[in-house]
């Protein structure tokens, strides 16, 4: 190339020439760099990406552990309402209160943990989360007055499940999974988590008749130190090999964008309805089994099946949301959860009845998560992922307190739950027209790098 430059004729001048040689050798050059560079950036990329489909399942093994340790000991709080508020003449409104609480300050907390989370990385923010957490529920252990249990169960519980539990441990599991197969990502780690429910159950059930429910409660807190140990597997920032090239957006950007869009409104408030189902339920059913005549055995087992069937459902949906609209897909499982309450509240009374109820809830129960959550990643990417999933999530944890809350205040009113069971029927109708016009396109920015965080 050089050469064939040296035999270039120039009319003018010498130094003309000389500078024509100079300038063409030079571009040459730094054309020939441009193509290492290129070749070196295609294969760190495909290295980048190799690597992170084989961490793809040490990633998933680890949140789906923290998830089983902190959703199936949270589930289990609801055996120990009978016990407590019989031991100290508690109405159930003081035990649905704490619990409200606790929901409550659980979704306040979880946007902030998942922007600390998606700025510094997730392993402090579990570390921290585990700590709170186990001091929580040690604290819970030991508290004889309302406000004792308020400040235990309610604000340091919350503030523990805030920081390891959906928004950070599935923003890591998001980043750590190609596009094409995040939902299904999702619905693995949300389904894991979920075999907590049907295994830890049934054993704090066991611990409660063995040992009582004092030693039952500080067992479990034990436990709840084992997700701080997982940090170091789930220490992911903002980073990802999924996302090379992005528009790097501030907090703040990235606020008021997704403020703004339609369909992102409509998963806030849709998931309202959801925190709303699943904490009623899980808090009072097992005393509405017994207030209709049935044993605690079939109330634990109900708690139980709705465990098991939650793995199904899950991973099920996780792999629904790969091959079809996930926000029809929310549409149908909201509508299923009112079909269902109406028939438990219309059919006959009976053993039967109230498993059946129990397996179709589990199958429909937290089946909504890796679709909420995949939606929100597809329509606004991963990097603030956290941040804005903790925020539906929040609204998620105000429709919990609410059914915590209300379920408990009206129960005290009335004596009966059946006005509860009827509202949640009329939120589930509601929240299957708010998912129907969810608009699931991605959103199109500037393409420029992505600045890594220190």
């Amino acid at each position: 190339m050089c050469a064939e430059l040296r035999r270039t004729p120039d009319e003018e001048s010498v130094e003309g020439r000389s500078q024509l040689l100079e300038f063409g050798c030079w571009g040459y050059q730094l054309s020939y760099r441009q193509r290492e560079v290129s070749a070196t950036v295609r294969q760190v990329r495909a290295a980048l990406v190799e690597n992170r489909t084989r961490s793809l399942g040490i990633v998933l093994a680890a949140a789906g552990l923290a998830g089983f340790i902190a959703l199936g000991t949270r589930a289990s709080f609801a055996l120990y309402l009978v016990p407590i508020t019989t031991e100290f003449g508690w109405g159930r409104g003081t035990f649905g209160l704490a619990v409200a609480v606790q929901n409550l300050v659980w979704g306040i907390g979880q946007p902030f943990a998942g922007a600390i989370a998606d700025r510094w990385g997730t392993g402090r923010v579990l570390v921290s989360g585990s700590l709170l957490f186990s001091g929580g529920i040690v604290l819970m252990a030991n508290s004889s007055t309302p406000s004792g249990f308020y400040l235990s169960a309610g604000l340091v519980v919350g503030l523990g499940l805030a920081a390891c539990s959906f928004s950070v441990i599935l923003a890591v599991v998001g980043r750590a999974a190609p596009p094409e197969r995040r939902t299904w990502a999702l619905g693995i780690a949300t389904a894991a988590g979920s075999v907590g429910n049907f295994v830890l159950i049934p054993i704090s059930r066991l611990m409660i008749e063995s040992f009582g429910w004092q030693s039952a409660l500080t067992t479990s807190a034990l436990a709840t130190l084992v997700i701080g140990g997982l940090a170091t597997i789930l220490n992911g920032g903002r980073d990802s090999a999924n996302e090379v090239n992005v528009a790097d957006q501030t907090l703040k950007e990235a606020l008021r964008e997704a403020a703004a869009h339609r369909s992102y409104v409509l998963l806030v408030v849709g998931f309202f309805v959801c925190g709303f189902h699943v904490v009623f339920i899980g808090v009072h059913l097992p005393a509405h089994i017994e207030d209709i005549g049935q044993s605690a055995n079939v109330a634990a087992t109900a708690l139980t099946l709705i465990g098991f069937f939650n793995v199904i459902g899950a991973f099920s949906s996780g792999i629904l949301g790969t091959k079809g609209p996930k926000a029809r897909l929310l549409t149908m499982l909201y509508l299923g959860r009112a079909v269902a309450i109406t028939f438990f509240m219309v059919a006959p009374r009976s053993t039967t009845t109230t498993l059946v109820f129990a397996a179709v809830m589990g199958l429909l129960w937290l089946s909504t998560v890796p679709l909420t959550s995949g939606l929100v990643a597809q329509i606004f990417g991963l990097q603030h992922m956290g941040t804005l999933f903790g925020i539906v999530f929040l609204s998620h944890q105000l429709g919990s307190f609410m059914g915590a809350w209300l379920g408990g205040f009206l129960f005290d009113q009335t004596g009966s739950y059946n006005i509860v069971w009827w509202i949640a029927v009329a939120l589930g109708a509601l929240a299957a027209l708010l998912h129907w016009p969810v608009d699931e396109t991605p959103i199109e920015r500037e393409s420029r790098p992505l600045v890594k965080a220190h």
